[in-house]
C-alpha cells in the first residue's frame, strides 16, 4: 500500500496569532507524532503546489477570489469574518492547501499512490461558493472533487466528512449535484448553523448530540453512511478529515477516541476498494488539541498504510 503525504513548509506562514486555535503548531504536532511512531517515514512525502485560478473557479466565484485578494493585508492581520483572519501570506497558504488535494487526486488517478493524506492549513470545508468563513478561505476538498470530474471524468465522487462541524461549504457547492454524495457527521445543534436541516438528495446529514461517543458515532456511520455509499458506488473517495470530535478537543462536546478514527478510515478504505479501485484522498480539516490531533492523525495514517491497530 503506497500512501502519499502532501504538505508544505509555507503553511506555517498563515499565522494569525498565538490565541487562535487554527495555528501552525497543528501541523508541527502531526509531524512530530508521525515521526515518533515511524509512520511518516513509510509514506511517500512530497510538497504541495498552488491551485490555479482555473481550478479554484470551478467551485468559487470570481468575486470571491477578488474579495480575498482585496482583503489580503500588506502587513499585520485582516479580518474576513469573526473567526477568519488573513496575513499577507494567507492566500498563498490557502492556494497551497487546495492545490495539495488537487495533487493528491492526480496521484491516485495516475496510480502513483493508493491513497493520500494532505496535511494542510487553512482548512476548507466551511468555505462556500462566494464566502470565506470558519477559518476557511477556499474549499479544498471541493476544488479537488471538481478537478477529478473535469480532468479525469470521474462521475461518482463521495465526500466523507467526520469533522465535529458540518461541512456547510461543501454542501453549498455541491447540493443537488448527482455526481457527488456528501456524508457528514457533526455535533448538533452547533456551528455553522447552515444547511443542517436541508433536504438534498445527495447529502447524508448525520447529527450527533453533545456527549455522543464511540458507540453513537459508529452506529450512525453504519446506519446512515455505509448503505448510501454502497448504493452510490463511488469512483473516488475523498475525506474531509477533521479530528475535533475527539473527547480531548476543546472546540466541541463529542467524545470520540483515537481508535474511532482508525475505524472510520478502515470503513472508508473498504468502500474505496470495492467501488473505486482503492482511490482515496484525505485532507485535514479541524482538530485543535495538539496532542490528540497528532494521535488521531497517526491512527488515520496507520489505517491508510494498511497496518493493524496496535495491541495495548
Amino acid at each position: 500500500m503506497i500512501t502519499a503525504y502532501l504538505t508544505h513548509p509555507d503553511f506555517s506562514l498563515h499565522d494569525v496569532g498565538p490565541e487562535h486555535p487554527e495555528c501552525p503548531m497543528r501541523l508541527d504536532a502531526i509531524r512530530v507524532q508521525l515521526m515518533r511512531s515511524g509512520l511518516l517515514q513509510q509514506t511517500m512525502q512530497a510538497d504541495a503546489r498552488e491551485a490555479t485560478d482555473e481550478q479554484l473557479l470551478r467551485v468559487h466565484t470570481a468575486e470571491h477570489l477578488q474579495a480575498l485578494t482585496h482583503k489580503s493585508p500588506d502587513s499585520g492581520l485582516a479580518s474576513v469574518d469573526g473567526d477568519t483572519l488573513m496575513t499577507p501570506d494567507s492566500l498563498r497558504a490557502a492556494r497551497l492547501a487546495a492545490g495539495a488535494v488537487v495533487k493528491g487526486v492526480d496521484q491516485v488517478m495516475r496510480e502513483k499512490a493508493d491513497n493520500v493524506f494532505c496535511a494542510v492549513r487553512p482548512p476548507g470545508h466551511h468555505a462556500e461558493t462566494d464566502k470565506a468563513m470558519g477559518f476557511c478561505l477556499f474549499n479544498n476538498i471541493a476544488v479537488a472533487a471538481a478537478h477529478a470530474r473535469n480532468e479525469y471524468g470521474v462521475k461518482r465522487i463521495a465526500i466523507l466528512d467526520f469533522d465535529v462541524h458540518q461541512c456547510n461549504g461543501t454542501v453549498d457547492i455541491f447540493k443537488n449535484d448527482s455526481d457527488v454524495l456528501i456524508c457528514t457527521s457533526f455535533q448538533s445543534p452547533f456551528y455553522p448553523w447552515r444547511y443542517l436541516e436541508g433536504d438534498y438528495p445527495n447529502v447524508i446529514n448525520t447529527p450527533l448530540a453533545a456527549g455522543s461517543g464511540s458507540s453513537e458515532f459508529r452506529h450512525a456511520i453504519e446506519h446512515d453512511w455505509l448503505p448510501a455509499l454502497e448504493e452510490f458506488r463511488p469512483q473516488l473517495v475523498l475525506i474531509s478529515a477533521g479530528f475535533d470530535a475527539h473527547r480531548e478537543d476543546p472546540m466541541a462536546e463529542l467524545c470520540l477516541e483515537d481508535q474511532d478514527y482508525y475505524w472510520v478510515t478502515l470503513k472508508s478504505i473498504e468502500i474505496a476498494r470495492r467501488h473505486a479501485e482503492g482511490r482515496l484522498v484525505s485532507v485535514l480539516e479541524g482538530g485543535y488539541h495538539l496532542n490528540a490531533l497528532g494521535r488521531c492523525v497517526e491512527a488515520h495514517i496507520r489505517a491508510l498504510l494498511g497496518h493493524p491497530w496496535p495491541e495495548s
